[in-house]
Protein backbone atom coordinates (compact mmCIF):
# COMPACT_ATOMS: atom_id res chain seq x y z
CA UNK A 1 0.00 0.00 0.00
CA UNK A 2 1.05 3.54 -0.72
CA UNK A 3 0.93 6.04 1.47
CA UNK A 4 0.42 9.83 -0.29
CA UNK A 5 1.72 12.41 1.96
CA UNK A 6 -0.91 15.21 3.70
CA UNK A 7 -1.40 18.46 1.36
CA UNK A 8 1.79 20.57 2.21
CA UNK A 9 3.61 17.98 2.85
CA UNK A 10 4.62 16.31 6.65
CA UNK A 11 5.00 18.96 9.69
CA UNK A 12 6.54 18.82 12.71
CA UNK A 13 5.87 20.46 15.79
CA UNK A 14 5.30 24.12 16.43
CA UNK A 15 5.62 25.92 20.14
CA UNK A 16 3.34 28.28 20.75
CA UNK A 17 2.69 30.25 24.29
CA UNK A 18 -0.51 30.06 25.92
CA UNK A 19 -1.83 31.78 28.99
CA UNK A 20 -4.03 29.31 31.37
CA UNK A 21 -5.29 30.59 34.62
CA UNK A 22 -2.83 33.61 34.61
CA UNK A 23 0.21 31.28 33.57
CA UNK A 24 2.31 31.47 30.28
CA UNK A 25 3.07 27.87 28.93
CA UNK A 26 4.20 26.51 26.01
CA UNK A 27 2.56 23.73 23.71
CA UNK A 28 4.10 22.00 20.86
CA UNK A 29 1.42 21.17 18.22
CA UNK A 30 1.54 20.52 14.41
CA UNK A 31 0.33 22.84 12.27
CA UNK A 32 -2.79 21.08 11.43
CA UNK A 33 -3.53 20.72 15.05
CA UNK A 34 -3.27 24.23 15.58
CA UNK A 35 -5.22 25.46 12.88
CA UNK A 36 -8.32 22.58 13.90
CA UNK A 37 -7.53 24.07 17.57
CA UNK A 38 -8.03 28.13 16.37
CA UNK A 39 -11.22 26.61 14.20
CA UNK A 40 -12.75 24.63 17.30
CA UNK A 41 -12.53 27.82 19.16
CA UNK A 42 -13.92 29.90 16.51
CA UNK A 43 -16.70 27.86 16.56
CA UNK A 44 -17.45 28.43 19.94
CA UNK A 45 -16.75 32.19 19.88
CA UNK A 46 -14.02 32.02 22.22
CA UNK A 47 -10.33 32.92 22.66
CA UNK A 48 -8.08 30.15 22.13
CA UNK A 49 -6.79 30.41 25.64
CA UNK A 50 -10.23 29.98 27.06
CA UNK A 51 -10.34 26.64 25.06
CA UNK A 52 -7.09 25.35 25.96
CA UNK A 53 -7.87 26.25 29.11
CA UNK A 54 -11.00 24.60 29.18
CA UNK A 55 -9.40 21.70 27.96
CA UNK A 56 -6.61 21.72 30.93
CA UNK A 57 -8.93 21.76 33.02
CA UNK A 58 -11.21 18.20 31.79
CA UNK A 59 -7.71 16.30 31.28
CA UNK A 60 -6.69 17.40 34.88
CA UNK A 61 -10.15 15.57 36.41
CA UNK A 62 -9.03 12.16 34.87
CA UNK A 63 -7.21 9.74 37.03
CA UNK A 64 -4.05 9.33 35.19
CA UNK A 65 -3.59 12.84 33.10
CA UNK A 66 -1.77 12.83 29.81
CA UNK A 67 0.02 15.90 29.02
CA UNK A 68 -1.53 18.54 27.74
CA UNK A 69 -0.59 18.57 23.90
CA UNK A 70 -1.83 14.86 24.26
CA UNK A 71 -4.97 16.02 25.25
CA UNK A 72 -5.80 19.15 23.11
CA UNK A 73 -5.01 16.16 19.99
CA UNK A 74 -7.07 13.63 21.39
CA UNK A 75 -10.15 16.28 22.10
CA UNK A 76 -9.98 17.15 18.75
CA UNK A 77 -10.06 13.84 17.37
CA UNK A 78 -12.87 13.17 19.52
CA UNK A 79 -15.01 16.39 17.67
CA UNK A 80 -17.81 15.58 15.82
CA UNK A 81 -16.67 16.51 11.69
CA UNK A 82 -18.06 18.84 9.79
Amino acid sequence: MKVEPPPGGFEGPVKRSVTIAGHQTSISLEPLFWDALEAAAAKRSLPLNALVAAIDHARIQGEDPPNLASAIRTWLLAQPRA
